[in-house]
């Protein structure tokens, strides 16, 4: 992603001025997937892919905003009825309004901005929208009144409010607070988190998306946290503190084992199997030891695919792959019913792996899979 490319379009598009530059990048989740909705921990990291963005208060109350993907251009006012229809534009509508709440004294300003985050890769590009906004307006408006968790949590708010979209918080949490080499373990109970060292030398990351996505997902979710919050239920009755499965532990549910159903049992004890491996592979990578690390996101793909069922042929297919081509460490990142597997992949591996993957999974499904390499980055910042 270029600065002098959002510059240009920004001189362009707003009579050749200039203005502030920020950047706030997607994410990727290593471990600890459906454990947030059950009190658990998360796992993210951010990359150094992203959205870069020029602003500058134009002096009225109103924000021309111009996506140079899009080559879409539109304007709207700051009150709770100016909120635009074009989908894009809420984002950015949606941040104003959340700071507003916050007390930040939001103006009109111009903008342009780009991304290079993949679309549908479970990269959380509209995160990385929402928080290159929010730091921004925070610093130009609210003399960086706000602290970055509520920033993440504005971002938050924007999807609930302004997009419609009920999600948790790792995503702009993630994208605000991400550091170059590091991942962050968020305890999504207390939100509390700490940074644990992520410098895999000899190895690299990498992403490979199916590029397919089902249907179901949003149902199949709902159904899946019903059963959790099912068992928990029936826990209660004899372990009155389980408020979520993370208080739960494996001898806790194989009590419950006759009181709930087969389907609702798989389901938690893939969360609480879950919610331990994320501690496990913090402790692994306190001592650089990726192999456990591996092994873990391999443990993590077959409770999905197996027990909590989220999983598709696809991913399936990529993941076996993987593991017959020796690669370190692979699940399927995201809520699952398609997108990416995330891999750990030796550097000598790395050229046989991904040619590999390319021919049999095209072979096989009549496409090619997209393949996106990934390094661990800062989270939000001013770039200029």
């Amino acid at each position: 992603m270029d600065i002098n490319h959002v510059r240009s379009r920004f001189a362009k598009h707003f009579d050749g001025t200039t203005g502030s530059v920020y950047t706030s990048p997607g994410r990727i989740n290593l471990i600890g997937e459906h454990t947030d909705y059950n009190g658990g921990f998360v796992f993210p990291g951010a990359v150094d892919k992203g959205i870069i963005a020029e602003i500058r208060p134009n002096g009225t109350n109103r924000v021309r905003a111009y996506s140079i993907d899009l080559k879409d251009r539109i304007e709207f006012g700051l009150n709770e009825e100016d909120k635009p229809r074009t989908s894009w534009a809420k984002y950015i509508f949606g941040i104003c309004r959340e700071m507003i709440k916050r007390g930040v004294d939001v103006q009109g300003f111009d903008t342009a901005f780009a991304g290079d985050v993949p679309l549908g890769a479970g990269m959380s590009s509209s995160a990385a929208l929402e928080s290159t906004y929010a730091f921004a307006l925070n610093e130009l408006f609210g003399q960086n009144k706000i602290d970055k968790f509520e920033l993440a949590k504005a971002g938050q708010a924007t999807e609930h409010n302004y997009v419609g979209v009920n999600c948790g918080i790792m995503d702009q949490f993630a994208s605000i607070f991400g550091k170059a080499g590091s991942l962050i373990r968020l305890d999504c109970r207390s939100l509390e988190y700490q940074y644990f060292p992520f410098d895999p030398v000899g190895y690299r990351l990498v992403l490979i998306d199916s590029v397919v996505k089902h249907e179901l997902a949003s149902s199949a979710y709902n159904k899946r946290r019903q059963s959790c919050e099912n068992v928990v239920a029936v826990m209660q009755k004899k372990h009155p503190h389980v408020q979520f499965l993370r208080d739960a532990n494996l001898s806790m549910l194989g009590e419950v084992k006759d009181e709930v159903s087969a389907e609702d049992y798989m389901r938690a004890e893939y969360v609480i199997e879950e919610i331990q491996r994320v501690l496990d592979v913090c402790d692994a990578l306190e001592i650089a030891d990726y192999e456990t690390v591996g092994r873990k996101m391999y443990e993590t793909h077959h409770g999905m695919s197996k027990l909590y069922e989220v999983s598709c042929e696809e991913l399936d297919f990529l993941n076996d792959l993987a593991k017959e081509c020796g690669v370190t460490g692979s699940r399927v990142m995201g809520g699952g019913f398609g997108g990416c597997t995330i891999n750990l992949v030796k550097d000598e591996l790395y050229d046989s792996f991904i040619a590999k993957a390319r021919e049999a999974f095209a072979a096989k499904f009549g496409r090619s899979p997209k393949v996106y390499d990934v390094v661990i980055s800062d989270g939000s910042r001013k770039l200029a």
